[in-house]
């Protein structure tokens, strides 16, 4: 096959939370080499881990740093704009980036100061920043990527991605917190679709297996020697960017796994029939339509 084209986004604005560490970090070195200019938002606790990656860059003035809270709705309401105030409304990518993980099992006992078992709060920040972060910038992202400036450029597509994990579609794990809140972000994918089509805005998600990150440190040298397959947090970006600009690419969910990568939305729509049956898949698709002649799913009043 001949060799790809080198990415060309220099006239993109590219915006990655959680772009100080791991994943986030690497995807702010891939879009910065192809051109974009990105901006990093993170907590700010991670501002000098950030501005290390800024440094590294081939282009380290094409880079900015933010600081927010994904999962405060304030904060990041603020960077967004920012980020329209300094770039004249435009931007064309966001990538939500941000997770995190529990430190201990979220259902083994754990018992207060008083001996009364203790609430899971460390599951609340875990659903928070994955789930309710990546709600709020798909929101946010969505309303500053129709407000933008439109573009015919392929080297300006308008697109958001989030980032799954194989623990939104399967586990075996038993990250109870973490796959509750990646089968979140798979949700969100699949319910934003409607709205996004409507203004010419591609939602895609990546879903990485075990990659090599803080939030894996702690099985890597089991999982290594064991023989599975290990991604490195540059291959994992590559796809995330290679998603992020593909104008075929809309609303699939794409799976990464070392050298196997599988898209898993399109394929699940595919085998519908194999999993419910010709007569309930046939009927969802006819409930499906009725949606769409609908304009959507018509929601109740308060009661």
């Amino acid at each position: 096959m001949p060799d790809q084209q080198p990415l060309n986004l220099t006239s993109a604005i590219a915006l990655v939370t959680g772009g100080s560490n791991g994943i986030g970090a690497a995807v702010v070195s891939h879009l910065n080499t192809a051109g974009a200019t990105v901006v990093i938002v993170d907590l700010a606790s991670t501002e000098s881990s950030a501005q290390t990656v800024i440094a590294s860059l081939p282009q380290p003035s094409n880079a900015l740093f933010l600081a927010a809270d994904v999962a405060d709705w304030l904060q990041l309401r603020a960077v967004f704009g920012e980020v329209r105030r300094r770039f004249g409304g435009r931007l064309h990518l966001v990538v939500a980036c941000a997770g995190t993980m529990e430190h201990h099992s979220i259902l083994e006992d754990r018992f207060d100061v008083d001996g009364e078992l203790e609430e899971p709060s460390e599951a609340y920040r875990t659903i928070d920043v994955n789930l309710k972060g990546s709600l709020n910038t798909l929101k946010l992202a969505l309303y500053a990527l129709k407000s933008s400036p439109t573009s015919t450029s392929t080297s300006s597509p308008r697109s958001i991605t989030l980032i799954a994990s194989t623990a939104g579609y399967f586990d075996g794990a038993g990250t109870l917190a973490y796959t509750a809140s990646k089968h979140g972000v798979i949700g969100l994918l699949r319910a934003s679709q409607t709205e996004a089509r409507k203004h010419k805005i591609r939602v895609n998600a990546v879903a990485p297996f075990f990659t090599s990150t803080h939030l894996t440190s702690g099985i890597a040298d089991a999982w290594v020697s064991a023989g599975l397959e290990v991604n490195s947090p540059q291959a994992v970006a590559r796809v995330i960017v290679e998603t992020a600009v593909d104008p075929l690419k809309e609303g699939v969910g794409v799976l990464v796994a070392g050298r196997y990568i599988r898209e898993l939305e399109h394929t699940r729509m595919g085998l519908l029939s194999s999993w419910v049956g010709d007569e309930v898949s046939q009927f969802m698709g006819r409930a499906g339509a009725f949606f769409e002649r609908i304009g959507g799913y018509v929601l109740p009043g308060p009661r």
